[in-house]
């Protein structure tokens, strides 16, 4: 017999039914052909039987594969002699598939105990069933496999055996794996489920679908066999996929056991992206309020479209508070989400000079659409009312941006596009507007929009539109609102609705616009507007009350009003030249001025007048439109002419990379702008010809990270002793051509270690009202403080390389000056510097601070510090609020992943509100 060598051969073999036992001579013959030291291969030729007694009739077929060519088969059959079949019934072999198998070093055929011995990164491959491992022993008698570690030249065991079935893996040191009942008995075997780890001294597999384990241990730490923290038990009933129920179990970190021990757990493992269950509490206590238990409650999994959760918290002087939370979605369609916070507040105890009690609550909708569901139509919502009270007394809320914030507002909208011709649109929106200092709520329930698409009547049939008369243009709007004024008390009570404001406006305008003179750009424009309401007023006097009251009348009544306006502009560039070899070659500066006229007439015809004394010969005038929805017409003709002037400035420098020829643009000025109008019709007591001229611009330094912008209102007129303004011009009294009544600027620089100037969003901050950035801090949800207070990536601490020479760092910062002058107080009224920077202090520190200083009050502002530990599958955080009325602490460790999110302690102080 020869032996022909092949490396890393791959054998196929599939087995038929056999009617004798003499199968089993003939497939060991064929295997000590196989059986040469390493994989061998050969051509092979059975000689006949000596055995007469039985006869095979299905013969085996063995497929020898060659792994180094695609598809290259070679089949060899077993030649038997033809002899009569044995009346014994046939024994039914236990592989039913095929299996393919190799190894590095040998593969061994036993044919006494029928074993192949497969030795050094050998695998094994039968149906579902995927092996490898250093050595790997098939018993084909007693439907067996075996598979362990072998020894490398140090004496180290290596080569760990992989047993992979369907979607569970195992990694253990050894295994036993029955083909027939598909049991298996399991040493030191390492698998994951989800984001568990799980090792166990002895696993034994029962089927399918149920593991036991004995002696195990579970983490979620990176490293199974080294992990910081993990529960040790002796007794596992696991279902891949579904659970794992234990019996008593400990928690031992670091290899220490800890007195956390339950006698019983239970862990679901759903392969389903979010299941529904209990939400563990966290205990707390406060001076004012007692000890609490907080964020108590349970999340439902309602459908793989919408969710909620339920929280609620309880202080032992009564306080409690309810929150529902709800997410939802459909893919192509739309998504948001709904918050509704509810809070009942009782501060000290009943009897006691401080006692307090008040209920306060929030409502946050947000709701987008996608576009590709429907282009012609809308549906968006950003919604945040509620108490004005609510984000400064809050006991779930840290999020001092949103405390410091004076407005809460709120939009839903339908829009919707009609393809006729001309196009037609229609809006319905409900906006809300609550300043929660004054605590006044102006609500539109509903505003509607209507349009009609321009048309251009006086276009040919070549549909050019070009000159004076073919640019003419008119459309038709509409505008309803239905307008509510009122305050916390009264919101959405009887007496809101009573106060209503209904009307409804019509314009028609009409525009042109044409070249004048080749370089000027000429426009011209009247509008048309009718407008409509249901309560108009009647001022009389009443003698015994002895004052004017204003009468309400119900009904329709309308006026109508006309206006006309034009415009004149062009561009002058212009371009400043040094020379190719200096560094700064040319500079650009384009300038947009423009000249505007506006009329509007008097409408004297809707005022009356009134008596405002008993003797009715004192007589007032006013309309019965005043304090209408759309406003009241104008008395007084309107008669005024405005001038603009709009500049940007450009450099061109030689670049610094010697081999780029074209120099580099830089821009200088985005906008510096001067605006300023005068009304031919002032009457120079109340009103006065000229405007005070507004300056205004802006630019970006350093790489566009630093935004430059400033503002100035300069006055022509001077004022008297008592700083009234007069009919004078300041340079006639004395003074400059202008005064400069007030001015401001603003310095806005975002930078890092990394050289990214992205900022970072705080998208639940800035929906609560606050900035979108950590100059007030970070916002803390209260709820859930498992997320990092820093920048993350793909949801995990980024641990930072200490050996590298700059450590990781970004910082935001906000200057801030104003100048006031109005009546020569020449005074710096406001000047603050506010800075937020972040950085890692060494590879598994972080820490941030937000902080500013008043230079008028000689104080500092709002300050907050941040710490955070990585502690690899755990993480603890410290955030700390020194100073002023917001003065706080929050201390929290636990682990990061979602499945042990309860595992934590938090603890946090009360603010000083």
């Amino acid at each position: 017999m020869t032996c022909q060598k092949t490396s890393h051969n791959f054998t196929k073999i599939a087995f038929k039914p056999l009617h004798t036992n003499l199968f089993n001579i003939v497939l060991i013959s064929f295997f000590l052909t196989l059986g040469c030291g390493k994989l061998y291969s050969q051509d092979i030729t059975t000689k006949k039987s000596s055995i007469q007694t039985v006869k095979q009739t299905d013969k085996p077929e063995i497929i020898p594969i060659d792994t180094t060519k695609t598809d290259s088969v070679k089949t060899v059959k077993a030649v038997i002699d033809s002899v009569k079949v044995d009346s014994i019934k046939p024994k039914k072999t236990f592989l039913d598939g095929k299996v393919k198998y190799r190894a590095k070093d040998y593969a061994k055929i036993d044919q006494k105990k029928k074993l192949i011995t497969l030795y050094n990164e050998a695998e094994l491959y039968y149906k579902d069933v995927e092996l490898k491992s250093g050595i790997i022993v098939l018993n084909y008698e007693n439907d067996e496999v075996y598979a362990g570690r072998i020894k490398d030249s140090a004496g180290v065991l290596t080569q760990y055996p992989n047993f992979k079935q369907g979607s569970s893996e195992v990694q253990p040191d050894s295994i036993r794996f029955n083909f027939k009942t598909k049991k298996a008995l399991i040493f030191n075997s390492r698998t994951e489920q989800g984001e568990f780890k799980i090792k166990a001294a002895i696993t034994k597999k029962e089927n399918d679908s149920v593991y036991f384990l004995k002696g195990a241990r579970f983490t979620t730490a990176k490293d199974i066999d080294d992990p910081e923290y993990y529960f040790q038990t002796n007794k596992v009933k696991f279902v891949p996929g579904k659970k794992v129920v234990t019996g008593v179990t400990n928690m031992v970190i670091a290899d220490v056991p800890t007195p956390l021990a339950l006698p019983f757990a239970f862990f679901p493992m759903s392969k389903e992206e979010s299941v529904s269950g209990i939400i563990i509490p966290s205990y707390n206590d406060s001076n004012t309020r007692g000890f609490s238990l907080q964020n108590m409650g349970y999340y439902f999994a309602l459908s793989e479209n919408y969710d909620l959760t339920v929280l609620g918290d309880y202080y032992t002087n009564g306080s409690y508070a309810m929150r529902f939370e709800s997410s939802y979605a459909k893919r192509y369609k739309y998504r948001g989400n709904v918050n509704f916070r509810f809070e009942n507040l009782i501060n000290s105890e009943r009897g006691y000079p401080d006692y307090s009690k008040q209920n306060i609550y929030n409502i946050q909708w947000s709701h987008s659409r996608d576009t590709k569901s429907n282009p012609n139509s809308n549906f968006s919502a950003s919604v945040n009312m509620g108490s004005s009270k609510y984000f400064k007394q809050s006991i779930n809320q840290a999020n001092i941006g949103s405390n410091l914030n004076n407005t809460l507002s709120s939009s839903i909208s339908y829009s919707k596009t009609f393809n006729t011709i001309p196009q037609a649109r229609i809006a319905l929106t409900a906006t809300h507007s609550q300043n929660t200092q004054t605590e006044e709520i102006n609500m539109t329930l509903p505003s509607l929009q209507a349009s009609i698409d321009r048309v251009y009547p006086f276009v040919g049939k070549d549909g050019v539109k070009k000159g004076l008369i073919k640019n003419i243009n008119l459309q038709y709007n509409l505008s309803g609102k239905n307008s509510f004024v009122t305050n916390d008390s009264l919101f959405f009570k009887p007496q809101m609705f009573d106060d209503a404001k209904i009307g409804m406006q019509h314009s028609i305008p009409i525009s042109t616009n044409f070249k004048l003179f080749k370089y000027f750009s000429a426009s011209a424009s009247t509008n048309y507007q009718e407008t409509w309401v249901t309560k108009t007023i009647e001022k009389s006097y009443n003698i015994d009350q002895n004052k004017v009251i204003d009468n309400t009348v119900n009904g329709f009544d309308a006026f109508r009003t006309y206006n006309f306006s034009s415009s004149l502009g062009t561009t002058i560039y212009g371009t400043f030249k040094f020379g190719e070899d200096k560094k700064i070659q040319a500079i650009r500066h384009v300038m947009r001025p423009s000249v505007s006229y506006s009329y509007t007439p008097s409408f004297e015809k809707y005022y009356d007048t009134y008596a405002i004394d008993a003797s009715g010969t004192t007589m007032k005038d006013y309309t019965r439109f005043e304090n209408g929805i759309y406003g009241a017409p104008g008395k007084s003709n309107s008669n005024i002419v405005g001038f603009d002037l709009s500049n940007t400035f450009e450099a061109k420098v030689r670049d610094s990379d010697s081999t780029k020829t074209e120099p580099k643009k830089m821009m200088l000025l985005n906008n510096l702008n001067f605006s300023t109008s005068y009304n031919f019709d002032a009457d120079g007591e109340t009103t006065f010809a000229w405007e005070p001229v507004r300056v205004s611009g802006g630019t970006q330094l350093f790489d566009n990270k630093m935004n430059v912008n400033f503002a100035a209102t300069l006055n022509p007129y001077a004022i008297d002793n008592s700083g009234q303004q007069i009919n004078v011009f300041n340079i006639d009294n004395g003074g400059s051509l202008f005064r400069m009544t007030s001015a401001n600027m603003t310095l806005n620089y975002s930078f890092s270690s990394k050289g990214d100037d992205k900022e970072k969003e705080n998208t639940q901050s800035e929906r609560n009202g606050g900035r979108s950035d950590d100059l007030f801090g970070t916002n803390t949800d209260l709820n859930d403080t498992r997320n990092s207070q820093f920048d993350e990536d793909d949801g995990e601490n980024v641990i930072s390389e200490f050996f590298k020479a700059k450590l990781p760092w970004d910082m935001t910062m906000a200057y801030s000056l104003t100048y006031t002058n109005a009546n020569r107080e020449r005074k710096i009224s406001g000047n603050s510097l506010m800075i937020s920077a972040n950085m890692d202090i060494t590879p598994k520190w972080k820490g941030g601070v937000s902080t500013g200083y008043d230079f008028v009050q000689k104080g500092v502002t709002f300050t907050q510090l941040r710490f955070e530990r990585d502690l690899l599958s755990w993480r603890m955080a410290f955030n700390w609020t020194p100073l002023g009325e917001y003065s706080n602490w929050n201390f929290f460790i636990g682990i990061k992943s979602g499945i042990l999110s309860d595992i934590k302690w938090n603890k946090r102080s009360a603010t000083n509100r």
